[in-house]
């Protein structure tokens, strides 16, 4: 096998990216408080052409050299929004007519591998907070608790790592 150059993977520019047509899942993030957590979360959207990002609360957003580092130019070609507050981001994103999910661990979760998705619909995913998770008002007001599930001795994962689990399994799921 021979690995394929950046000219063989015909990856389209950050023009074509922004004209072409987008999964209808947005990642909001719930006062994310790793630079590099925000470049990561930024470098898979665009990965899976997501139709955006949305930073709220103290949630860095672009330009930044560090969420460059991670994202690696993703923060030019993914669409984002800045929401002071990530309850008021859920509110607007339900009134436009988004899924809104919280990937959270709370009682009445849905665990992922069995969740099954509308592709007629649009989604939102909540990721929440490195030490505290989503907030709980916030919980409170979204459609329904997603719940990757786990086998080890650890209660969590890192966020950008719950991230692109979850963006995979919409993406699988809504390109099909």
């Amino acid at each position: 096998m021979r690995k394929l150059t950046v000219e063989e993977l015909c990856r389209m520019d950050v023009t074509a990216f922004r004209a072409a047509e987008k999964l209808p899942l947005v990642v909001v993030l719930d006062n994310v408080r790793s630079l590099h957590n925000v470049g990561s979360v930024f470098r898979t959207a665009d990965a899976f052409r997501l139709a955006g990002v949305w930073l709220c609360g103290i949630t860095a957003c672009p330009p930044s050299a560090e969420i460059h580092k991670t994202a690696l130019g993703a923060e030019d070609s993914v669409s984002w929004t800045y929401c002071d507050d990530t309850l008021q981001a859920v509110e607007r994103l339900r009134a436009e007519g988004y899924i809104v999910l919280a990937v959270e661990q709370v009682e009445g979760s849905l665990k992922l591998d069995t969740f099954r998705l509308d592709p007629s619909r649009r989604y939102a995913l909540v990721m929440g907070n490195e030490v505290r998770g989503v907030r709980q008002d916030v919980v409170d007001a979204t459609d329904q608790a997603l719940e990757i599930p786990q086998y080890g001795t650890k209660h969590s994962m890192n966020v950008s790592v719950t991230a692109g689990i979850v963006m995979w399994e919409f993406a699988r799921q809504l390109r099909r």
